[in-house]
């Protein structure tokens, strides 16, 4: 199971909304394998863990259920989705396509400030894969990849990358806390950022779909063995 070091699913009411908190709260749990797949979601049980109400429950839910995490089964009610093989490979495929052909533009015709911004951002996600803290990874992971599709122009492409970042997010980490990704997924990242910053478009596509491809074969042969 990854751990995500995540002391309490208690949230802290302090900040952003409920709603959004206890959203967080619960990607968190999905990805880290505290619900696994299949598991069911009863309300009482997610109130009294999250200390939250049931009507926040039951938005976030249906949240869920929009993002593909979860889906509501006759006479058990919502579970945690099952990560099928077949649909993991047609996510990995759909992000080999967009990103890249958003590394492509991103080279031809992104700012400068753009370029260097992405190279601070790369930094910033290998610091946090330094300290083993993978949910801050996806969150800068999520960041840079935002930062490369707007500011290559590509709006609606990224719009079509959002709606399925929940699982995106949910097979990254399948494969972020590998062993053999740590080191791999970093000269990957700078091989792109490279690639980006000497502004070479063959390289940089080469380089964002490899790296999609390398995580997929991870990805794909624990869900085989699974």
């Amino acid at each position: 199971m990854l751990d995500f070091s995540t002391p309490s699913l208690k949230v802290d009411r302090s900040a952003k909304t409920l709603r959004e908190l206890t959203l967080e709260k619960m990607h968190e749990a999905i990805f880290g394998g505290y619900f696994p797949p299949g598991d069911r979601l009863v309300e009482r049980k997610l109130c009294e863990l999250l200390g939250v109400s049931r009507s926040v429950i039951r938005e976030v839910l249906r949240q869920l259920e929009s993002e593909g995490l979860v889906e509501t089964i006759a006479h058990q009610g919502p579970v945690v989705a099952t990560v099928d093989v077949d649909r993991a490979r047609q996510i990995y495929d759909l992000r080999a396509l967009l990103e890249g052909q958003a590394a492509r533009v991103c080279a031809e015709k992104a700012s400068d400030e753009t370029l260097q911004e992405l190279a601070r951002l790369n930094e910033h996600i290998q610091q946090a894969f330094a300290r083993d803290e993978f949910t801050l990874v996806m969150e800068r992971t999520t960041a840079f990849y935002q930062r490369m599709f707007l500011g290559s122009g590509l709006d609606v492409a990224w719009e079509m990358v959002q709606s399925l970042n929940a699982r995106i997010n949910r097979l990254r980490a399948m494969t972020i806390s590998s062993s053999e990704r740590k080191s791999a997924t970093s000269q990957e990242m700078a091989t792109l950022v490279d690639a980006l910053l000497r502004r070479d478009a063959d390289a940089a596509e080469k380089a964002s779909r490899d790296h999609i491809h390398k995580a997929a074969e991870i990805a794909i042969g624990k869900l085989s063995r699974s």
